[in-house]
């Protein structure tokens, strides 16, 4: 085993690295998105691309994809078969396929105990207690990520509706916030017509600067979001000596607005989930060459 590839993809883009067999990186890529419950072809068709660019970046063959082993942690990989349906197609030595949230973790604290929270546009968890990981949440916009910036986004566009209708008092945050559909609540309701959970996602940090200003809404609207991602922890488990990582693009607005409990397990993350996909590989592929001995 001269190379292992470590791939992170998910609903936006598909990340590969090449390493060494020690782990060192000697090249990265990127392609299309790579969530395999909602295109199973078309993450595929993009794993396989960015690897191959990931091999041209570090100046090796891309026909050595079939010889090399790989670990993905990909989206959509929590739900159904669709992890063994890909593992079956693709090109590498040894496939083997995790959730996002699993090389999320394995990159933040290593291989050791400790949990994560990404807090971003969608919210998962994760904790590896005594060698063995529990997942919580990943299950989506319409069902789940509390805490979300989707969610808060959303929350944010029905008190805004609520304050116009006279159900609930209003704040500057409702207002600038119907100033952005001109002022015509009809156009809100067009916009969540086909809008994606991102599009919610991008009015979160205006909840944020409200917040600090004193806003009433944004207050309340933070102070149920909190609590959710609080409750999330508090289902983990976590020992009082474990390093909690917050990851994804609301990471540093919540650490703040967190309980001292939790503010004192924060440490920063060792590593990005690609990275952490490229440990994991760097180890369990070692593991099992030398078994093979």
């Amino acid at each position: 085993m001269n190379f292992v590839l470590g791939i992170d993809g998910g609903g936006t883009s598909c990340r590969a690295a090449l390493a060494t067999a020690d782990g060192a990186v000697i090249g990265r890529a990127k392609s299309g998105a790579a969530n395999i419950r909602t295109d199973l072809t078309g993450a595929r068709s993009n794993i396989v691309e960015a690897a191959r660019q990931a091999f041209l970046a570090a100046g090796q063959d891309p026909e050595l994809i079939p010889q090399t082993p790989a670990i993905l942690g990909l989206a959509g990989a929590n739900v159904g078969t669709y992890r063994q349906q890909l593992e079956a197609i693709l090109p590498f030595s040894i496939s083997r396929v995790e959730t996002d949230a699993e090389i999320a973790l394995e990159g933040a604290v290593g291989a050791g105990d400790g949990a994560m929270a990404i807090l971003g546009t969608g919210t998962a968890y994760m904790a590896r207690k005594n060698g063995k990981s529990r997942a919580i949440g990943g299950w989506g916009f319409q069902v789940g990520d509390q805490g979300s910036g989707a969610r808060i986004g959303r929350d944010l566009l029905e008190q805004t509706l609520l304050a116009y209708d006279g159900v609930r008092e209003g704040s500057p945050l409702t207002q600038s916030m119907l100033a952005v559909f001109r002022n015509n609540p009809e156009d809100v309701v067009e916009f969540t017509t086909n809008a994606k959970p991102g599009d919610f996602g991008g009015f979160a940090p205006k909840v944020f600067e409200h917040a600090e200003k004193g806003d009433s809404v944004a207050n309340w609207i933070l102070n149920r979001v909190v609590a959710d991602v609080e409750a999330a922890l508090g289902a983990l488990d976590l020992a009082d000596d474990a390093p909690l990582c917050l990851l994804g693009g609301l990471a540093p607005l919540y650490a703040p607005r967190l309980s001292a409990r939790y503010r004192a397990l924060l440490k920063p993350p060792l590593d990005d989930a690609l990275g952490g996909a490229v440990q994991m590989a760097t180890r369990l592929f070692a593991e099992t060459a030398e078994a093979a001995r």
